[in-house]
């Protein structure tokens, strides 16, 4: 079986990009590797083993385009008010708390969170499937 172990963004601001991922997510840096033209870094949390890879490009002096294919990222927090309040106290600017439902119930209460690059990370509350 195959086990999930990063997912890879490319940035454009190695540093803002940590500052993001570490105030949003808690995630540090448990890696870098420097090819001189490019640098890998692998951010992780407590919490689990998953790591977010950033790519950085030295010679890249424009934004990413993320195209129409780029969906999301998902963690998973205890509480979603309490998450968001505290994004928003960090001047992140997280989007509405949203209350997903199917068949008359909540199948998953979320908002949404964009870092420096306009990758988007859903922040949804532990519960039901996601735990």
């Amino acid at each position: 079986m195959a086990k999930p172990v990063h997912v890879m963004l490319r940035v454009l601001d190695e540093a803002r990009a940590r500052a993001f991922y570490e105030t949003a997510f808690g995630l540090t840096l448990a890696d870098r590797f420097d090819f001189g033209s490019f640098a890998l870094l692998y951010l992780r949390g407590e919490e689990s083993p998953f790591e977010v890879e950033l790519t950085v490009n030295y010679e890249r002096t424009e934004p990413y385009v993320l195209g129409d294919g780029y969906g999301h990222v998902a963690v998973t927090v205890a509480s979603v008010e309490a998450e968001h309040a505290r994004l928003e106290a960090a001047g992140l600017a997280p989007g509405p708390i949203r209350d997903f439902q199917h068949e008359g119930r909540t199948l998953a209460r979320f908002f949404f969170i964009s870092d420096p690059d306009g990758y988007r990370t859903e922040v949804i509350e532990r519960g039901g499937r996601y735990v």
